[in-house]
């Protein structure tokens, strides 16, 4: 679905009956969007450019962000050294549950492996320059997903039923983002997914911020987020629930950005190994 070059992203978008294929490349002061694959129409622009703004979150003003992290010692140097990182997203919502349930209980790689398979098998496809770049399934395609197919591709019996049950709910209009967005909280919007087989506590979280941009979730219990804060000399033991609870406070409005710079940290710690 993505192609990264050492200075572009390359992917495929879907607007309608359209497929586009686009590179999206920085200059000093924006983004470039170079469409590869004929003329978009009108409609299809503004797809891909609403797609890219909530992918790369560029309409948020992060000052605020950097002057509450600049407060706490432990955490201070990511206001100069992170400076311009912005959230990373995946603004399709359906994609982003679906993500969720592949990756649960298997490491990333192979959560990684299975998705490939997953959008090789039932996603749409654009070619260009003899390779295919693939579109994430619809709901509609997954809701008629066979498990015994879906068990060729080592999704477990559960994880298929999951799958094709949120597939089914989004293909029927009992959950997308609007009903979500329409919810009067956070909290309301957690209890709504939650009370969806298959979608738990973690999973309702993560995908709140990481599609519809939920300025303060938290996935508690995260093995990457527990680890971050050990390092930091936040938390000592990763089942202090009522240390995090309160260091997560002093960033009301900025949890799920705080979140998403201290996973960085494991990353560039990774980097240096």
């Amino acid at each position: 679905m993505y192609t990264v070059y050492s200075d572009r992203v390359r992917r495929a978008f879907k607007s309608g009956d359209e497929i586009m294929l686009v590179d999206v490349y920085p200059m000093p002061d924006k983004l470039v969007l170079e469409w590869l694959n004929g003329d978009p129409s009108d409609h299809g622009i503004s797809t891909v450019v609403d797609f890219v703004k909530n992918w790369f979150d560029l309409d948020s003003d992060l000052t605020s962000f950097y002057k509450i992290i600049a407060a706490d010692e432990r955490i201070a140097y990511m206001a100069d050294e992170y400076r311009g990182l912005r959230f990373v997203g995946m603004p399709d919502f359906f994609e982003a549950l679906a993500w969720c349930i592949i990756g649960q209980q298997i490491n990333l790689t192979f959560a990684y492996t299975v998705k490939r398979r997953l959008v090789e098998l039932y996603g749409d496809y654009v070619e260009y320059q003899n390779r295919k770049y693939y579109i994430f399934p619809a709901p509609e395609v997954l809701a008629k997903a066979d498990i015994n197919d879906l068990r060729t591709l080592q999704f477990s019996v559960k994880k298929a039923e999951y799958l094709i049950t949120i597939a089914a709910a989004f293909a029927d209009e009992k959950l997308s983002r609007k009903i979500l967005m329409e919810l009067p909280d956070l909290e309301s919007r957690i209890k709504f997914l939650v009370g969806i087989r298959g979608i738990g506590l973690w999973t309702a979280n993560y995908a709140l911020m990481k599609s519809l941009k939920e300025p303060s979730c938290i996935p508690h219990g995260d093995a990457g987020l527990l680890n971050a804060l050990v390092n930091h000399g936040i938390i000592k033991t990763k089942t202090d629930q009522q240390t995090i609870t309160e260091f997560f406070k002093a960033f009301q409005g900025w949890e799920s950005y705080l979140v998403f710079y201290l996973w960085r940290t494991l990353a560039l710690t990774k980097e240096k190994e």
